[in-house]
């Protein structure tokens, strides 16, 4: 993790910068399995499984039966624990449901807005190192609350063509019936085209590896939505004198292990507690099962030492960090000054991983500076704002000149007469 001192403000752009990934190549690749995929359908992902995944797979659709199966071997201290979870995230999601609130912008002139479901939505969850059944939870429970008449789920098989049991449970707790075993650059293919067994959706959600994130920057030229940009997770911890050094570097290695194109941040002012925090992050590290996926990921870290705790603000709205850890003192005070961040977990006890897992706060987030305009994952995600407004005769005669004097203005004559004729009735 290296280690930078006092860096003017002319370096932090530099500073910012996260590990490249050549997506750009990627992208003649991504489009050659599209065109497969809308041409043959399950043909090709079935010779896609084979090219990349080395799986034979002619049934995608996990049968009922083998979901019942599966879920047997899921321990019921894990279910209790998935459990408490989906409780969490479903009490916060839930809370983001918005009152219909009918504003009469004059007299007889209402306007409103009205939320209406995404009818077809299509979830991804990774399964290569670690099925990321947390993941479930988090698109899941709020495309449930939303209304979505359809939830499609899609994950690759193990080596033994298989979907984790923690990946059919946590679907069967949220009431996900149709899932996949599809992975990768195919899976966003079948649930953005549709196949003669994976139904087409409206919008794509999800996170995913390199492949993943280029299949779904490219399925957007074709019409699909997706949920936002993402790439490598990403961690910034802003530090003062009263952290503990154990805990940050916990908190650093908890997102380098993520995988190898992670990136970890560190900004304080206090250079003993920097040292202190790689210290024990040497320590930590050595113990971790996931160690060179951890080490290789610090290496695309920096532990930064700056004047003030307003400057290690200022350099993280500059990063707009995915998730942004306040281990400082009156964290939620010194809060009031973020301007660009995915979630933000403030004080010593609140750990990155509550949010990744039982808070209840959605871990699908913006990465690679996206938080400076996008939005983690919400209800609203899965949700349609539709306006509405409704004039009566007193409101034409209201608003109607100025309309009319609008419309003349623009010259588009048809829109006055719309009004004109009404007013003469």
């Amino acid at each position: 993790m290296k280690q930078i001192t006092y860096p003017p403000r002319s370096q932090w752009t530099e500073i910012c910068r996260r590990p490249a990934i050549n997506s750009e190549g990627l992208y003649p690749m991504v489009q050659a399995m599209f065109e497969a995929i809308r041409t043959d359908g399950d043909r090709a992902i079935q010779r896609y499984s084979l090219q990349f995944d080395h799986l034979d797979i002619s049934e995608f659709k996990v049968d009922p039966a083998a979901i019942r199966e599966a879920v047997k071997s899921v321990p019921e201290t894990l279910k209790s624990a998935i459990q408490l979870a989906a409780s969490n995230i479903r009490t916060f999601h839930a809370q983001q449901q918005e009152k219909v609130q009918i504003v009469e912008t004059m007299p007889g002139v209402s306007c409103w807005r009205e939320s209406r479901a995404i009818e077809r939505v299509g979830i991804y969850v990774p399964g290569g190192s670690a099925p990321l059944f947390s993941t479930v939870l988090m698109l899941g429970i709020p495309a449930q609350l939303a209304g979505c008449s359809e939830i499609i789920l899609c994950t690759p098989a193990n080596a033994t063509a298989e979907v984790a049991g923690e990946i059919l449970y946590a679907a069967q707790l949220v009431g996900i019936q149709q899932i996949y075993r599809i992975g990768g650059i195919q899976a966003i293919a079948a649930m953005a085209f549709g196949t003669e067994t994976v139904p087409q959706v409206d919008k794509l959600f999800g996170p995913g590896n390199q492949y993943v994130t280029a299949a779904k920057q490219l399925v957007q030229q074709y019409g699909i939505a997706i949920d936002m940009p993402a790439g490598p997770s990403e961690v910034l911890i802003i530090a003062d004198q009263t952290a503990n050094p154990a805990f940050v570097a916990a908190d650093l290695l908890a997102q380098a292990e993520h995988g190898p194109d992670s990136q970890v941040i560190l900004l304080s002012d206090q250079d003993e507690l920097i040292k202190q925090t790689l210290e024990a992050l040497s320590q930590q590290l050595a113990l971790l099962p996931r160690s060179a996926i951890a080490q290789a990921a610090l290496q695309n870290s920096r532990a930064v030492l700056l004047e003030d705790m307003d400057e290690c603000m200022e350099f993280s709205n500059q990063y707009a960090p995915e998730h942004l850890i306040l281990a400082v003192e009156n964290a939620r005070a010194r809060s009031k000054s973020i301007r660009n961040a995915g979630s933000v977990f403030l004080g010593h006890y609140t750990c990155e991983s509550a949010g990744d897992y039982a808070s209840g706060t959605n871990h699908t987030l913006p990465t690679n500076g996206f938080a400076k305009a996008y939005s983690g994952v919400s209800l609203d995600s899965f949700l349609k704002k539709i306006t509405f407004q409704e004039i009566d005769q007193e409101g034409i005669q209201h608003i109607g000149p100025a309309i009319m004097q609008m419309a003349e203005a623009e010259q588009l004559m048809a829109h006055s007469r719309a009004v004109s004729i009404r007013l003469a009735h």
